[in-house]
Formats: structure tokens, sequence, C-alpha cells
């Protein structure tokens, strides 16, 4: 990555990489299938451990809640790595064709909650909800990690995402709920009315 940004990603070339590891161009392509995947040398991994998160998880659980907690680990593994995301990060912005790989990158995330999602969900869930969910669920998680990479690690991303969490949660609440109505047949009495009356006062201040 420092090669990159310091000679420019165009001119360092895959035997330079080799060199400044001190290890073969050989060695270089048993990792990696091209020079552009030498950006991120963490994705393939980031993707096993939420994957592990998900295959893992309890069968009872909220699938939503267990995409919720694979993408919240997901997050953590890579603000292990602060220089790594950072210096991708700037590096991205100067090459456009890394951008794009950055952005195909992330769809393998959204790909894979997706598929648990539509495998977890409930049968009568409308086909659309897992892929909505899963696109959701990963926007806020890349928006808190694009302001925390722009910020230069300054922002609270993990507080960013868990109040985005707690909006998708909202959404589903309001979603499912619907409001039950009681219907009573009541004599047309002056204490009815005061009842009625209060019930109508209080009815005001629910939000």
């Amino acid at each position: 990555m420092a090669l990159f940004l310091e000679e420019g990603y165009e001119n360092v070339t895959v035997e330079a990489v080799a060199e400044a590891s001190r290890v073969s161009r050989r060695t270089v392509f048993r990792h990696f299938e091209s020079k552009d995947e030498l950006a991120f040398p963490d994705h393939n991994e980031r993707i096993g451990l939420v994957q592990r998160c998900l295959v893992e998880s309890n069968p009872d659980a909220d699938p939503v809640e267990v995409v919720i907690a694979a993408t919240e680990e997901s997050l953590h593994d890579f603000l292990s790595r602060p220089e790594l995301v950072l210096r991708r990060y700037k590096l991205t912005r100067l090459v456009p064709e890394l951008r794009k790989r950055e952005v195909i990158e992330h769809e393998r995330y959204v790909t894979l909650t997706r598929s648990f999602l539509r495998d977890r969900l409930p049968p009568d869930t409308p086909p659309f909800q897992s892929m909505g969910l899963a696109a959701l669920v990963d926007a806020i998680h890349r928006s808190a990690l694009g302001n925390w990479a722009r910020s230069g690690g300054t922002t609270d991303a993990i507080a960013e995402v868990e109040a985005g969490m707690e909006w998708v949660r909202r959404l589903l609440v309001q979603e499912s709920s619907t409001t039950p109505l009681l219907l009573a047949v009541l004599p047309d009495a002056p204490q009815t009315r005061r009842v009625l009356s209060s019930l109508r006062d209080a009815a005001k201040e629910l939000p």
C-alpha cells in the first residue's frame, strides 16, 4: 500500500511488490490472482469471518439479528487494522479502477447475507425483503466505515453502526406491529362520558 501511494499505482509492478515483501513473484500470485487484489489483502479473511458468524449462529436466533451481529464483527475487524484501511481509502480515491473493485468487494458481503436471510426468514416473507435488508445493513456499515476513513479515523464508527442497526430494528418493529382496536358498547351516562373524556386525554399523550 505504501508503494502504491508513494510511487503511483500504475508505476508499481508485481515484481516491485514481491521485492519489497522479500518474496518471489510466484509467491505473490499464489495469494493474489491479480495486481488489483493487492489492495484488498484482508477481504477474503473477513468474508470468512462473516460466513462463520452466520453458519455458527443459533438456528432459533432472529436472522436479522444474526446478520447485524456478523456485520458489527466485520466492522471491528476492519478497525483492528486502521493503517491498512486509511491507506486503502487514500489509494481508492486516487485510482478509479480500485474504487470500482472496492464496490465489487463489498457486494460479496451483501450476497452472503442476502443468501442467509433468504434461507432463514419466514417462508411468507416477501422475496424482496432479504435483498433489501442485506443491502440496508451493508449500507449502514459502509457509511460508518467511510465516515471514519474520511475523518482520518477520528469518528466513532462503532457507535454510528450501532445507531444505524437500532434504526433497522425500529423499522422492522413498525412494519410488523398492528394497533389492536377495542369495540365496546357502553350506556350513555354522565359517568361513562367522564371516563371516555379521560381516555381521550390520555390518548393524546401517547407517542
